[in-house]
C-alpha cells in the first residue's frame, strides 16, 4: 500500500498552460520536420561512406537519431495526457493553477512566481511547477496568508502579498523583488 502511494505522489501533474502547450507542440514539429531529417540524411552520407564501426560520424548520427526518436514518442505521450487551462478560476483570490503570486519573505523581500504544470517550470522565468514544494505550499493560499516554507537554506515564513491571473508576465524587478 505505501509502495501505491509513493507512485501517486511521484507522478506529474497534467496541466499545462496554453503558451506551455505551444512550447512542447513547436518542440515536436521542430523535431520532426527539422532535426530529424536533417540527422538521418547525415547518417545516410556517413553510411555511405564505407566501415560504420569506425565512423565517428555515423556512430553518432544513430545514437542522436535514437535521442530525438526518443523525445519525439515522449512528446507525443505527453502532450495527449495535457490539459490545456486557459481560464482563470472562478475564485481569483486563491491560490490555483495559473496564477501568478508574488510572496514576501522575514526580510521584507519580495518575488513574483507564476503556478505552471511540471512540463513548463521556468526558474528565469519565475515559473515554478504546482508540484514542486514551493507551488505545493501555495495552491489555496489567499493574499495575506502566511505559511512556512522548507527551502535548501533553510525554514522561512513567507506571506501572500499579491495573486493576479493574467497572462501577462512582470518585469524582472517585480519577478526579482528589485526596485
Amino acid at each position: 500500500m505505501a509502495a501505491r502511494s509513493k507512485v501517486q505522489h511521484s507522478r506529474r501533474s497534467d496541466y499545462i498552460t496554453p503558451e506551455g502547450y505551444e512550447r512542447l507542440q513547436r518542440e515536436l514539429d521542430e523535431l520532426w520536420r527539422v532535426e530529424r531529417p536533417k540527422v538521418t540524411e547525415a547518417v545516410s552520407k556517413a553510411a555511405a561512406l564505407g566501415d560504420r564501426s569506425e565512423n565517428a560520424d555515423y556512430i553518432y548520427g544513430k545514437k542522436r537519431l535514437r535521442e530525438i526518436d526518443s523525445r519525439l514518442r515522449f512528446l507525443q505521450k505527453r502532450i495527449d495526457a495535457l490539459e490545456v487551462v486557459d481560464q482563470a478560476p472562478e475564485r481569483e483570490d486563491r491560490v490555483f493553477f495559473g496564477a501568478w503570486v508574488t510572496v514576501e519573505d522575514e526580510s521584507g523581500d519580495e518575488r513574483t512566481y507564476r503556478v505552471v504544470g511540471p512540463d513548463e517550470f521556468d526558474p528565469k522565468r519565475g515559473w515554478i511547477s504546482m508540484d514542486s514544494p514551493l507551488g505545493r505550499a501555495l495552491l489555496g493560499k489567499e493574499e495575506g496568508d502566511e505559511f512556512r516554507f522548507r527551502r535548501p537554506r533553510g525554514e522561512a515564513t513567507l506571506a501572500v502579498v499579491a495573486i493576479r491571473y493574467d497572462r501577462a508576465e512582470p518585469d524582472a524587478r517585480e519577478r526579482d523583488g528589485s526596485s
